[in-house]
């Protein structure tokens, strides 16, 4: 599976990425490649860990410009539950599900839940530059592709 954001490049990470996902592979390949985008990357385990995060780095006035969760985590909080914490935190929150299981009622209707857009796993460095250049460009950059009937989600 692959984003439908081909073209679009952030042209250079800028900002903070909170990324949450229990394998620690997808942790640390998250983070190298987001480092290596040019974006300020932090990883936590699972859904607790994110929301302590999200809450301590605002509190200290740093606060994260996208957060990408994992949706189903073996021991602790998910990704479903983490973005309703943090939505109730800040209703502004950018935040990405990410998830191996792509035929997911929260994968492919992602608003509902509260989410701005959706990775599928595994994904790419591109796949990752296209899904934050388009989530951090406009709120209505994922909307306006929805609205021209094109899927989020391609098979590859």
């Amino acid at each position: 599976m692959i984003m439908a954001f081909k073209g679009i490049s952030s042209g250079g990470g800028k900002g903070r990425v909170l990324v949450m996902d229990d394998e620690e592979g997808i942790r640390l390949l998250a983070e190298a490649m987001l480092n290596d985008m040019g974006y300020e990357a932090l990883v936590t385990r699972n859904g607790d860990e994110a929301v302590l995060y999200f809450i301590k780095e605002r509190e200290a006035g740093r606060p994260f410009d996208i957060v990408i969760l994992d949706l189903k985590v073996p021991e602790g909080m998910g990704g479903e539950e983490a973005v309703k914490r943090l939505l109730e935190i800040d209703p502004q929150v950018r935040a990405i599900v990410s998830s191996g299981m792509a035929n997911t009622p929260i994968m492919s209707e992602f608003r509902k839940y509260g989410f701005s857009g959706v990775l599928p796993k595994p994904y790419s460095r591109e796949d990752l530059d296209e899904i934050l250049a388009g989530v951090l460009a406009s709120p209505g950059a994922i909307d306006a592709q929805l609205d021209a009937g094109t899927p989020l989600i391609q098979p590859l």
